[in-house]
């Protein structure tokens, strides 16, 4: 067998592993190293091939697109600072516990840290960022060399779709030259099938939280951003059974398509109502039970480290399980799944009184949120305008810093079928524009609107060269208020000095010529009143709608709507 047939058989044999294994789409940044595998992917039917040649942005793509999907999606580049760049993307994928299968070419051992041009030292290049990290073989004709490459791709798929969720990484090295010879059917699979198991909680770690929920008088519940593909039919049969207050975060999508007996106890305003002092004294808590992430609201976290609940329990699928504020009590480690609905909860000491007094504050707050866009004219009243005329069927991605911590505020219970999504693994402003452009592309048949701020996007502005290789469907809606608005909040705003040097960095940019070179539909909105324009039909798959705002009228009317609610809050 000659070098090539070699070649050939060994990159087909992973293409072939990675489908066996539930691969279905593939993004690819162009490289010569990468070559032999780029063209038995491009070369295979069934699977779908993505292009971006911005491997920073490339890398976020393929998050986005996993992060819809719930299931493993491959990265492919060059070897160098290729590799290097889809760092932040894995980050992310890490603390987000998104599946990515990272393959990054490499030269063949003898050139490396030799000199060698494009060259660069690969091995566990991503750390302890990935879950697991693999060196495969130079391609050969020995025995064991494609019964390795098969088992490992098994192995990393499953490591991958494991809960937590998370990346993993092959580095595959390659000899030129590099051409394969094209083949139409793929290798036959010796290893068939990897089935993962699914995390139960033991019969004790049910019996304690049966027990803490009969006995608790004042509890409610946290739901924060679930793990990817939770059905949440079980958190509602949960939340059914229980009749507690549930303080739902908008990521954990449990504020939309809201059952009709389950409206009465979802707190979504949370975050306004913890402002007050009061308030925190009445609702303090003997037991709390948060499933998923830790929300964004710091006044959350604030509050349960001022109150210290008796019973702190956190149900995670991730033994290294979240809780920054060190305030959990009880740790369950296990999936969310038909458990939760068959506790037996005979509670009949919880207090009917705690239960109102989340309700009634709920309603304040929300009449006056409701009423927010007639009031004042900010990013806020957009926001709420935009979630309020969104029609069904449509998914909103969010952009971190204020867009996230809006959308926490303005986003009230409704029916509608909206779903929200955001980067909050890391929290970063980086690739959110990329992820979100990924994302619309696993979910076609839902119409799909990004949320973002003008330093994040300027962050990601190379992530419409994805655009140019794919049709794209998407509504970008950029708030424009020439800087980092959501420093105005913190206490960086009142040292003058230096603040906008460091802090607000104003950049005095526009982005209409930024839609004239990718050929998409601009809308530019500079008078409230124009706000309904972003509900016109589209012209363009594209559209790209700036609205330009002031930062600190955001901050005066964010700060009276909060001061409304405290003051009637605490008459």
């Amino acid at each position: 067998m000659n070098e090539r047939e070699i070649l050939t058989n060994y990159v087909y044999k992973m293409v072939a592993s990675l489908m066996q294994n539930g691969v279905e789409d593939v993004v690819i940044s162009p490289g010569s190293r990468s070559t032999p595998l780029a063209y038995a992917f491009a070369s295979t039917k069934n699977i779908s091939i993505y292009r971006q040649v911005d491997e920073r942005s490339a890398a976020y793509f393929a998050l986005g697109i996993a992060k819809a999907k719930a299931k493993p999606v491959v990265l492919l580049c060059t070897s160098g600072t290729a590799a290097a760049n889809y760092y932040p993307a894995i980050v992310e994928a890490k603390y987000a516990r998104v599946p990515l299968i990272v393959i990054t070419a490499d030269r063949p051992h003898e050139l490396r840290e030799v000199g060698a041009p494009q060259a660069i030292n690969q091995i566990s290049l991503y750390g302890e960022r990935v879950k697991w990290s693999a060196e495969f073989p130079i391609p050969d004709d020995a025995p064991m060399t494609l019964p390795y490459v098969e088992r490992h791709i098994a192995r990393g798929v499953s490591i991958a779709t494991t809960a937590p969720f998370g990346p993993v990484h092959f580095n595959v090295p390659f000899r030129e030259p590099l051409l394969i010879d094209f083949q139409e059917e793929l290798p036959k699979q010796t290893f068939r099938n990897s089935l993962v198991g699914q995390i139960a909680p033991s019969q004790q770690a049910k019996e304690l939280l049966t027990a803490v929920i009969n006995e608790t008088q004042r509890g409610f519940i946290i739901v924060g951003e679930l793990a990817l593909g939770t059905d949440l039919q079980q958190m509602w049969a949960f939340i059914r059974k229980l009749k507690w207050p549930v303080l739902v975060e908008s990521l954990s999508n449990l504020r939309t398509n809201v059952p009709e007996d389950c409206g009465q106890y979802i707190v979504s305003t949370y975050d306004a109502l913890l402002k007050s002092s009061i308030f925190k004294q009445q609702v303090a808590a003997d037991t709390v039970i948060r499933f998923g992430a830790q929300p964004v609201s710091k006044f959350l976290t604030n509050f349960l480290t001022e109150t210290l609940p008796t019973n702190y329990i956190v149900i995670d699928e991730d033994p290294m399980f979240r809780d920054s504020a060190a305030v959990s009590t009880h740790f369950i480690h296990t999936a969310i799944g038909e458990w939760i609905s068959e506790l037996s909860i005979e509670n009949t000491v919880f207090s009917e009184e705690y239960l109102l007094k989340w309700r009634t504050s709920e309603e304040l707050a929300a009449k006056h949120i409701q009423s927010y866009q007639e009031i004042e004219q900010d990013e806020g009243a957009v926001v709420r305008f935009l979630i309020e005329n969104l029609p069904d069927n449509s998914d909103l991605f969010v952009s971190s810093s204020m867009p996230i911590r809006d959308i926490d505020t303005f986003l009230l219970p409704t029916k509608k079928d909206i779903q929200v999504f955001a980067n909050r693994g890391a929290n970063g402003i980086d690739g959110v524009m990329s992820t979100a452009i990924g994302f619309s592309e696993a979910r076609k048949e839902r119409e799909m609107y990004l949320l973002i701020g003008d330093l994040a996007f300027l962050h990601d502005v190379n992530a419409l060269i994805a655009t140019r290789y794919q049709p794209c469907k998407l509504n970008i809606i950029v708030f424009n208020n020439d800087g980092g608005g959501i420093f105005s909040y913190l206490a960086q705003s009142t040292v003058k000095e230096y603040y906008e040097d460091l802090f607000g960095t104003p950049t005095a940019l526009s982005f209409a010529d930024v839609a004239q070179m990718y050929e998409m539909e601009y809308m530019g909105i500079e008078d409230f009143k124009e706000v309904n324009k972003i509900m016109e039909p589209q012209k363009n798959p594209l559209r790209l709608i700036e609205i330009f705002t002031d930062r600190q009228q955001n901050v005066a009317s964010h700060r009276k709507l909060w001061q409304r609610i405290q003051q009637e809050l605490e008459q």
